[in-house]
């Protein structure tokens, strides 16, 4: 499986930007789907966004749509989200996820992805 490491995580002002990065160990990252998710203190870990493994399709949830980019650069073996417009309620730890089956389309499961990084806070003020 893929090794994942996130980072550009923060802290951030209600309405300001962050971009988190998400570095693969290797070269058979471009087979896999790529999600994020993210999970608020007392709650469930929830979906994100995710894009194909060609980078041709992304789906965001409701909750980010608009607001979010995901993109990713299979010859430098990382995917980004792009977060514009944060608000207080985005806070949480952000993970990077790659799908379990390579040349899989992208999901919004958290079950059909397999390798976890270990997650990077993100914090809103208001």
């Amino acid at each position: 499986q893929v090794q994942l490491v996130e980072s550009g995580g923060g802290l951030v002002q209600a309405g300001g930007s962050l971009k988190l990065s998400c570095a693969a160990s290797d070269g058979t990252f471009r087979r896999y789907s790529m999600g994020w998710f993210r999970q608020a203190p007392g709650k469930e870990r929830e979906f994100v966004g995710a894009i194909h493994w060609t980078g041709d399709n992304t789906y965001y949830a409701d909750s980010v749509q608009g607001r979010f980019t995901i993109s990713r650069d299979n010859a430098k073996n990382m995917v980004f989200l792009q977060m514009n417009s944060l608000k207080p309620e985005d806070t949480a730890v952000y993970y990077c996820a790659a799908a379990r089956v390579p040349f899989a389309r992208a999901t919004t499961r958290e079950d059909d992805f397999g390798s976890w990084g270990q997650g990077t806070q993100v914090t809103v003020s208001s």
